[in-house]
């Protein structure tokens, strides 16, 4: 060998080339039915998150729509006739009042089973009657509630008359009509449990016996029990 000949010598690390593998028709048709069974489950659970969306959203409106609103009371009279003359009998003493029941509920109606009157005066009660008969109350209706106490029924004492008519110079005297009632809610032919509700309405009486203009027609506070 001449000594000018030089051998070449490969250094450094040889290059790698992957080795193409050839899948059979078998592996591609199984890598296919994953694919569709993929898109398939993805369909069916938007489907089913679409279905329970429109669910809850009719639910939450039939709700809306159906869920029952308390009936609505307003004072449109209350006198004390005997207030505006100077010598009476304690016993002729007598209370006329009258009073809206209103239904505001668009498709449900109320039933009235007993419906009650009391008058307080400085949270002590004077006098009370039942009223009305059990009846039933279309939607978007109103009834008038209307009663007279006297008699058996209204407690007046001499005390209580002095009362009255200090509370008069000072210029009105204030009571409290409560109207309890026991109802039940009638949606289509569905009938609710019976509840009890209360309406408590602040009533102010002038020198003439009659009701105060700003008492008059006032929604008065309800509530259940």
């Amino acid at each position: 060998m001449s000594p000018d000949t030089h051998i070449p010598i490969e250094s450094g690390t040889p290059e790698y080339r992957p080795v193409k593998r050839h899948h059979t028709a078998r592996y591609y048709a199984h890598r296919v039915k994953e694919s569709l069974s993929t898109r398939v489950s993805k369909l069916i659970c938007t489907i089913f998150l679409t279905l329970l969306f429109l669910v809850g959203l009719i639910a939450f409106i039939l709700w809306l729509s159906l869920r029952p609103h308390r009936p609505r009371f307003h004072v449109q009279e209350f006198s004390i006739p005997e207030l505006a003359q100077e010598i009476i009998g304690l016993e002729n003493v007598q209370i006329i009042y009258s009073a809206t029941a209103r239904n505001a509920n668009q498709n449900i109606g109320i039933y009235y089973d007993s419906t009650q009157s009391t008058v307080y005066y400085e949270e002590q009660s004077i006098g009370g009657a039942h009223l009305l008969f059990p009846f039933y109350q279309e939607p978007k209706n109103t009834t008038v509630i209307a009663g007279l106490l006297g008699g058996a029924n209204l407690t007046v004492t001499s005390q209580r008359w002095h009362q009255f008519m200090a509370d008069l110079g000072r210029g009105e005297v204030v009571f409290r009509l409560e109207i309890t009632s026991t109802i039940r809610f009638r949606i289509w032919t569905w009938d609710s449990k019976r509840h009890k509700v209360h309406a408590n309405c602040p009533v102010g009486v002038g020198p003439d016996g009659l009701i105060l203009p700003n008492y008059k027609d006032k929604r008065c506070p309800v509530y259940f029990s």
